[in-house]
């Protein structure tokens, strides 16, 4: 048989182990020609080809439950439920996502899985829902990448561990997350691995589970004939399976890090097939790290299982030594890091990705906000041009964040004003501050940055003008000035606003623009709902202005083209021109 016949799990039952890896030699040349084409994981999926294969073979998906946690290895479970033909030819690489998805496979994808750490607790609740109907079915987890560290793996482990009845963790120990692992619990998987899993003092028996270790975890059969062990199993089950990131493919296996999430690539070589040299927001955090450790005795970087997004090589970190921790797929224990830190005297600097400190909000407000802890948070891939998957969107930052009392919320339009306040942020002992890392620009300043923002909510006028004022926030700062040009072609003379600060607004100067305004127009990357721009339309609710506001709407989007997002959105400059015009 080969990959492109296999239209569901079934197909597989009855092949001999040959013949499974020849389907997991093809499934590796799969993941090749999908990823280096249009990018993606590349590493985590070629590395658990056997155990997925292995899970198809033995358990009876759809009865059986099969929950991915985060799924990044999800790609050899797409092929093996009817979707091979996204891997396969270019025409339908975009009828398959990066994640499993319930709207792309009702009955093989549970769950949404894009962020980490819940599949324990999401199979508790599929184990005690089936326990109550009397029903007779495995449920079973993939846990890998990481996600161990997450502090809700712990949470499910422990929940779990109190089941008296089938409950299977399969772990993939690839002895790596996107970088290398940090934390005990890593320490102690190591501690197994030494072990061949015999280890008298075994974390997952202290939970309550059972144990079954898998040396070899890229030989099918192994991995076949451990999960038979287990299948039916009237007790929850941990079986620790070590594989290897990257497995098959030479470069994936020497560099990692590299690979765990590729842009397209040279099949043969494993270089980018495009490298973007030029300036960019990255850049100029690590640049700002690099300039920090050597000025603050103190310094401290922190990253929550995510160095790429300070720029920061495995060299570069291990260059900071003790100025820089990572504290594992665990964002609320970032934040917390962060503020315990900042309220010892460190000077400390957290990069978090937008999309995961959605898991860090009870820490936000009670562990930063309403303590004393002067800290720098920043915050990246946030907006509509970062991440396009439904489970990484960048919407909700700014109504997350800004909804809080005392955190400075920053929006830098061009690189050398990220440089600014993040200058600004660091140095500071008075206040929380967080930046949003720019995106969707990579644009210069043309006007004098400031560099002090004490002065809170002091918007900048870059450009005066009358009957029309335009608020760019950030990022859109560029779009503002488009519909600025734009308006002076039809006659109209727009003051244009930049306005830094977006957890508060400039009473001040708000007030004085019905002076010589008919109408205020708010710009953001982001979601209207809750964000910016209502919080300036209220300010203005009696003034007369009438007020604008364009941003995204607050529904949930997947795997949308950037133009198509904008246009629906009425965001295209000729789109709000259009708007102002008909409402002037």
């Amino acid at each position: 048989m080969e990959l492109q016949d296999i239209k569901s799990p079934k197909d597989i039952k009855g092949l001999n182990f040959q013949e499974l890896e020849h389907i997991a030699s093809q499934m590796r040349e799969a993941v090749l020609n999908r990823t280096s084409q249009i990018g993606g994981h590349v590493g985590p999926n070629l590395g658990a080809v056997e155990t997925i294969i292995g899970m198809h073979y033995v358990f009876d998906a759809p009865i059986d439950k099969l929950v991915y946690d985060v799924s990044h290895q999800a790609f050899p479970h797409k092929m093996l439920t009817g979707r091979v033909d996204g891997y396969l030819y270019r025409q339908d690489f975009s009828k398959v996502g990066e994640y499993t998805s319930p709207v792309e496979s009702p009955e093989y994808d549970i769950f949404w899985a894009g962020h980490t750490s819940p599949a324990l607790s999401l199979c508790v609740g599929l184990a005690k829902a089936r326990d109550l109907k009397k029903d007779n079915y495995n449920v079973v987890a993939l846990v890998g990448d990481g996600a161990l560290s997450g502090g809700e793996a712990f949470e499910g482990l422990d929940a779990g561990g109190a089941l008296n009845s089938n409950l299977i963790c399969i772990i993939n120990d690839n002895q790596m997350a996107i970088a290398e692992d940090h934390g005990g619990i890593y320490k102690h998987l190591e501690h197994l691995r030494e072990t061949n899993g015999t280890a008298s003092d075994n974390l997952f028996k202290a939970f309550n589970w059972e144990y079954l270790y898998v040396a070899e975890g890229n030989n099918v059969q192994k991995v076949i004939e451990a999960l038979q062990k287990v299948k039916n199993s009237k007790k929850p089950t941990v079986i620790h399976i070590n594989t290897q990131k990257g497995e098959g493919y030479t470069p994936a296996e020497e560099y990692r890090e590299a690979f765990h999430y590729r842009d397209p690539y040279d099949i043969a070589t494993g270089d980018l097939l495009v490298v973007n040299e030029g300036p960019n927001s990255t850049t100029v955090l690590k640049n700002f790290i690099n300039r920090s450790v050597k000025k603050y005795p103190t310094f401290l970087a922190i990253s929550s299982a995510t160095p790429d997004s300070f720029g920061l090589n495995a060299k570069e970190r291990e260059m900071l030594g003790e100025h820089y921790i990572d504290v594992g797929i665990a964002e609320q224990t970032g934040v917390a890091v962060m503020a315990g830190a900042g309220r010892g005297g460190a000077k400390v600097v957290y990069s978090v990705v937008g999309t995961f400190l959605q898991r860090a909000y009870d820490q936000l407000i009670e562990d930063w906000a309403m303590d004393p802890s002067p800290a720098l948070m920043v915050v990246a891939e946030t907006g509509i041009a970062a991440n396009k998957d439904q489970t990484h969107l960048g919407f909700w930052d700014i109504p997350m964040i800004t909804s809080i009392p005392d955190i400075i919320y920053l929006a830098p339009a061009n690189l050398e004003e990220f440089d600014s306040m993040l200058e600004w942020g660091l140095s500071q002992d008075k206040y929380k501050v967080a930046v949003r890392q720019p995106v969707y620009t990579t644009e210069h300043a043309d006007y004098e940055v400031d560099k002090d923002y004490s002065d809170l909510n002091k918007f900048k006028v870059l450009k005066e003008g009358k009957d029309v004022a335009i608020i760019g926030v950030g990022d859109f700062l560029i779009k503002a000035r488009k519909v600025v040009d734009i308006l002076a072609t039809k006659g109209i003379n727009a003051t244009l606003i930049n306005p830094r600060f977006i957890s508060g607004v400039d009473t001040e100067l708000l007030g004085n623009l019905n002076k010589q305004h008919k109408i205020v127009v708010t710009i953001e990357d982001g979601s209207i709902e809750g964000g910016f721009g209502q919080r300036v339309a209220s300010t203005l609710g009696t003034s007369g202005l009438k007020v604008l506001n364009f941003g995204v709407e607050k529904k949930f989007v997947d795997r949308y083209k950037l133009s198509e997002l904008e246009q629906a959105n009425h965001l295209l400059p000729e789109q709000i021109v259009d708007m102002i015009l008909s409402n002037l």
